[in-house]
């Protein structure tokens, strides 16, 4: 399938008092559309979480990108040097709750059922690093029928801003699930990753687990040192295997 044509922008996605930003990229064909939330990393609504909204949506989808931190800090975005890290961290895990989040991609997809060529029935999401956390988090929220979480640590072990471990959420999920880890990836040892694949399995959440040897952490961001072109290309070609079942 050739790609499609593509419009871009940003818009606010407003809930009581608060507005934050959200990246939008959607088909300039007409027609309807499943619609993707994606879940940034640790370095905000950034270049590569706006070219991944981009890459789905000349997909056939229409893909909003919510910025999670707008809450405490506008506009925020960075690069991947040490310093950076650091800085997205604590924005991540000190200054974001499960609740909160689970508000702000709520919002997100409100606002892409207000879009007349979105599909009211066939939202899914995809989240990365911290993003991959939330994905999980996302996917017990009742609209979300299909799921991509990528290298989501600390899913075992904990929750944003507190709280049981998110995977104690598992039985909330009420659609697909597909979670992708790097075996190189320090920060989620192989064992976690059995752990949730059992929890899954435990109570029968439509699920596939892959894990790449010699991947590390961020493997699927050609924008980092750790990018892995061949385990990026193969989790691309299952992120759209199952999004397709939103079609």
């Amino acid at each position: 399938m050739s790609e499609l044509a593509i419009s871009t922008s940003w818009v606010k996605l407003s809930q009581n008092n608060l507005q934050i930003s959200a990246y939008l990229a959607q088909p300039q064909e007409p027609g309807t559309y499943p619609g993707i939330v994606v879940i940034q990393e640790i370095f905000g609504v950034n270049s590569h979480i706006r070219d991944v909204t981009e890459r789905i949506a000349k997909l056939g989808y229409v893909a909003i990108a919510p910025a999670l931190f707008d809450r405490f800090a506008p506009g925020f975005e960075t690069g991947y040097t040490p310093e950076d890290v650091e800085v997205g961290r604590k924005y991540a895990w000190e200054q974001t709750t499960a609740s909160q989040l689970l508000s702000d991609i709520q919002s997100a997809i409100d606002y892409l059922k207000t879009l007349p060529q979105v599909k009211q029935n066939a939202i899914g999401c995809i989240g990365f690093c911290f993003g991959g956390h939330v994905a999980y988090l996302a996917a017990t929220l009742p609209d979300i029928k299909a799921t991509a979480s990528f290298y989501g640590a600390r899913i075992t072990n904990s929750t944003p801003g507190g709280g049981a471990a998110t995977l104690t959420r598992t039985p909330e999920i009420p659609g697909t699930l597909y979670a992708f880890f790097g075996m190189a990836d320090a920060s989620i040892p192989k064992a976690q990753t059995e752990e949730i694949e059992a929890e899954l399995e435990k109570y029968k959440i439509p699920h596939r687990v892959f894990r790449y040897d010699g991947a590390d952490h961020g493997f699927f961001c050609d924008h980092r040192a750790s990018y892995n072109p061949t385990a990026a290309a193969d989790a691309w070609i299952q992120v759209q295997q199952l999004f397709s079942q939103l079609n």
